[in-house]
């Protein structure tokens, strides 16, 4: 098999942030692919409650200076970067003083859902795709997880389809069981969009609720695993079949098989 180059994408990875299953996941897939002879990236947000001191996070220059558009206004993107205690592993942190400057992830002192996650998943999602394209680095697949990095298969299938680092990347889903009732303000659509996304694209979205991210994910995703017992909340029938994947410990095997098949 040829050398694959796999971009993981996530909420959490350990040793940095642990609020769910995503975290140990990103953690133990990466390394097993990278074993087995794959290049690989990660990306996540630089939630506040990382402590950047201790996790040893120091801000790449060349990769920051950004400017992200959500909605009406623009974000300057950050990039930092740590490296994996015991593995030859760095993982790149999205930062923005606004978006990730708190000291709680999706859910305030109260727990409260915050109101602007929608805006954050946005600007994520496309700081994510810039920095990629920052590092001049093509992915033959890129593996999402979890709700917040739902727009980025469609980003990818439509605003950057003819950018020649994507031209030929496929993108993996995999569905956790991270649900939350919050629904988002009628606006979400239109911060959503970008060049060559049309209306009827983001219909699976007009939910402005979690349903309403998995179902873009979904459908905009050359492949769809559910994690484990993951309880998926609607009719999928016409929908892409949905592979569960157990994460026991052979899981690694079937993901491997999976993205040579992808790109075979």
């Amino acid at each position: 098999m040829s050398k694959l180059r796999i971009l993981y994408v996530a909420s959490e990875i350990n040793p940095f942030l642990e609020t769910s299953e995503v975290a140990q996941f990103v953690r133990k897939l990466p390394q097993a692919m990278q074993e087995r002879g794959m290049e690989i990236r990660i990306l996540v947000p630089r939630f506040g409650i990382i402590n950047e001191r201790k996790n040893r996070l120091h801000e790449v220059v060349r990769l920051s200076g950004i400017n992200i558009p959500v909605g009406d206004d623009e974000k300057p993107l950050v990039i930092k970067v740590a490296s994996i205690p015991n593995a030859k592993m760095q993982v790149y942190f999205i930062d923005n003083e606004d978006y990730f400057h708190r000291k709680f992830v999706f859910h305030d002192k109260q727990n409260k859902f915050y109101s602007d996650n929608d805006e954050r998943a946005i600007f994520f999602c496309k700081g994510v795709i810039e920095t990629v394209k920052k590092l001049g680095w093509s992915p033959d697949i890129v593996h999402c997880n979890d709700w917040i990095t739902s727009l980025i298969p469609l980003y990818l299938k439509t605003t950057y389809k003819n950018d020649p680092l994507f031209k030929d990347t496929k993108c993996v889903f995999t569905i956790y069981n991270n649900e939350f009732s919050h629904k988002f303000d009628n606006d979400l659509l239109e911060k959503v969009k970008m060049i060559d996304i049309e209306d009827d694209m983001l219909n699976g979205l007009k939910s402005a609720d979690y349903t309403g991210f998995i179902k873009l994910g979904m459908q905009f995703s050359d492949a769809v695993i559910k994690a484990g017992d993951t309880e998926i909340n609607w009719e999928s029938s016409d929908a892409k079949k949905i592979d569960t994947i157990e994460q026991g410990e052979d899981f690694t095997e079937e993901y491997y098989n999976l993205y040579n098949e992808l790109v075979g």
